[in-house]
């Protein structure tokens, strides 16, 4: 029995391995072809320094949406959880101008909290599909902005110049932002791959039935999930608001869609039960990378949405036919036992 769990460890081990090779291979296939075709205007210091600072943000609320997902749920309100951080964030920082920047950042963290527990408790304790259930706290969420923002902008007059520092200012010659970004993946890796916790959703995405036989809390491990992915779309909420210098009703309104569409690049079973931090991080690279160079090499704005669709699609066909070649030959290998 233990030789048969080895074995399948191993096989998991191989085949996300080869996923991630495979994606790695893509972004340096992409990367030379467009740094031919833009005459070296790509793999500048400049252009690689603008297009980590932009994947950041994208990569920290991928790691929260990650968890989520391998875990059998999904969450689609983390791009209005962003938005209602970073106003309240904004909102907070122009009445105490005096504030320090690190409070800024908890009050919005807090609030991605309460979204989260709030998601949580509207999928785990409610049950209600993940799905439906993401897609009206996303809609109430986006309300609530408006409430607490009088459907007024929060501008750059009304931000201190440490606040929107935190954009541009560079640690050991990295931007801060990355900085975070590598915060969120080392908590995303450690949680995952060495704790009690991560093996806990991994087992509730594989199958819930079988998690609350072996005595998992699988109501609590998913509500946990969704308070994760809420407190890092609140730290990426705000540092969005620091890049951008404004905060808006309309901020980060469809950032989800990228966000899914990055962690299915990493190759994340949209099912659950699948998927690591690393692959994550490439998919984020690979769907950062599209944004920078599609309106580098002047691709039309029509034809941008379309090729970024096309690519999704794709890799989610990909992995379909992947789960089904391994589903197929779990069941040979399992007939082959009971035969022998």
């Amino acid at each position: 029995m233990e030789t048969k769990l080895a074995s399948g460890r191993i096989r998991r081990f191989l085949h996300e391995r080869t996923q991630q090779a495979a994606l790695l291979g893509v972004i340096l296939i992409v990367s030379i072809l467009v740094q031919l075709r833009t005459g070296g205007s790509f793999l500048t210091a400049s252009n690689l320094n603008e297009m980590m600072r932009e994947a950041s943000m994208l990569i920290i609320v991928s790691v929260g949406m990650m968890i989520v997902i391998v875990g059998g749920g999904i969450d689609l309100s983390v791009g209005s959880v962003m938005g209602l951080s970073g106003m309240i964030a904004a909102l907070t920082l122009r009445a105490n101008p005096q504030m320090p920047v690190i409070a800024v950042f908890l009050v919005a963290m807090g609030v991605g909290l309460i979204c989260g527990v709030i998601t949580g408790f509207v999928v785990a304790e409610l049950r209600i599909f993940p799905l439906i259930g993401t897609l009206g706290t996303c809609d109430i969420l986006r309300g609530v902005i408006y409430w607490f923002s009088n459907g007024e902008w929060v501008g750059q007059s009304d931000m201190t110049p440490g606040f929107l520092s935190i954009a541009t200012d560079k640690l050991l010659g990295i931007n801060c932002m990355v900085w975070f970004a590598a915060g969120a993946v080392i908590f995303g890796t450690i949680l995952m791959g060495h704790t009690r916790l991560g093996r806990h959703i991994y087992a509730v995405g594989n199958s819930e039935h079988c998690a609350k036989i072996s005595g998992i809390n699988t109501v609590k491990v998913k509500w946990i999930s969704y308070i994760f992915s809420g407190v890092l779309a609140g730290l990426a909420g705000v540092l969005w608001v620091c890049k951008y210098a404004n905060a808006q009703g309309t901020t980060a309104t469809g950032y989800e869609l990228n966000v899914i569409a990055s962690v299915v690049l990493g190759g994340v079973s949209i099912k659950g039960g699948a998927g690591t931090i690393f692959g994550v991080v490439l998919g984020s690279l690979l769907f950062g990378i599209l944004n920078n160079i599609l309106p580098l090499i002047q691709v039309s704005s029509f034809w941008q949405r379309a090729i970024r669709g096309a690519v999704i699609l794709l890799a989610v066909i990909i992995n379909s036919l992947v789960a089904r070649r391994a589903a197929k030959r779990a069941m040979e290998r399992r007939e082959i036992d009971e035969t022998a």
